[in-house]
């Protein structure tokens, strides 16, 4: 990955020439706007390869210079200076890589797809249970969202409990008032009319003491005669009236 980056950047690096060469020897030395920027996130799958190791960026950039054959020229040209300068000397190392590398390759044609169809599946795996997770952390966030919105909404009627619990506080208040006045109100009339009922009382003694007083004095002012005298008059009234009467029951 490291070595495609290289050639993008050096394709980049040709196509906008030496200024654009001094720009990417500068980049290094002074600090720009742009090395602020995020990381672009690596893609998941590489790009093209030929020969399963060599990017394709390689061959695009050397094409439109060397024609097909450039970088195989390249290639086989450096190859032949290495083995010429006696830079790399071939030995029994060199037999034994190669067989290795064989192996190595021929393990990777033969089980790589295997082996990538069940790392593929582990990732799925993964991935379906780092969404069940999501999902189900997201199922619990709505469900959150929705109880706080439901406080929400009750906390807005606290408002309206508030008031009715104000009036029926005051309503109490205004009972307890009432109920207070009414057994004032209770208490006076009580006293009142108790002062009422001792007037009438002293009253009422009053009249009965002048009404003894008077007939005491009436009855000691009458004397025998005159007792007698009264008492024949009365009886002298019933006859007559009795016989008026046997004169109506008659007639």
């Amino acid at each position: 990955m490291l070595s495609r980056l290289v050639f993008v950047s050096a394709n980049a690096v040709k196509s906008s020439g030496p200024l654009g060469a001094g720009l990417v020897q500068l980049s290094h030395l002074h600090t720009s706007p742009n090395s602020q920027a995020p990381v672009p996130a690596l893609p998941e799958k590489g790009g093209k390869t030929r020969h399963g190791i060599i990017p394709e960026e390689l061959f695009q950039l050397l094409y439109p210079k060397t024609g097909v054959t450039g970088p195989y020229m390249l290639g086989a040209g450096l190859l032949t200076y290495i083995l010429s300068k006696e830079i790399y000397i071939i030995n029994h190392e060199t037999f034994a890589a190669a067989c290795m590398g064989t192996v190595i390759i021929y393990g990777v044609r033969k089980f790589g797809p295997d082996v990538a169809a069940f790392a593929d599946k582990l990732n799925e795996e993964k991935a379906q249970k780092a969404q069940e997770v999501k999902d189900l952390a997201m199922t619990s966030l709505a469900q959150a969202i929705q109880d706080e919105k439901k406080e929400q909404w009750r906390a807005e009627g606290r408002q309206m409990l508030f008031d009715a619990k104000r009036n029926n506080v005051a309503m109490l208040l205004e009972t307890n008032r009432r109920e207070r006045v009414h057994m004032v109100t209770n208490e006076v009339k009580k006293r009142l009319d108790y002062q009422i009922a001792l007037q009438t009382l002293h009253r009422r003694m009053e009249q009965e003491h002048m009404v003894n007083w008077v007939e005491k004095n009436v009855v000691t002012s009458i004397t025998p005669q005159q007792e007698k005298t009264s008492i024949a008059k009365c009886i002298t009234d019933l006859k007559v009236l009795a016989k008026v009467q046997q004169a109506k029951a008659t007639a």
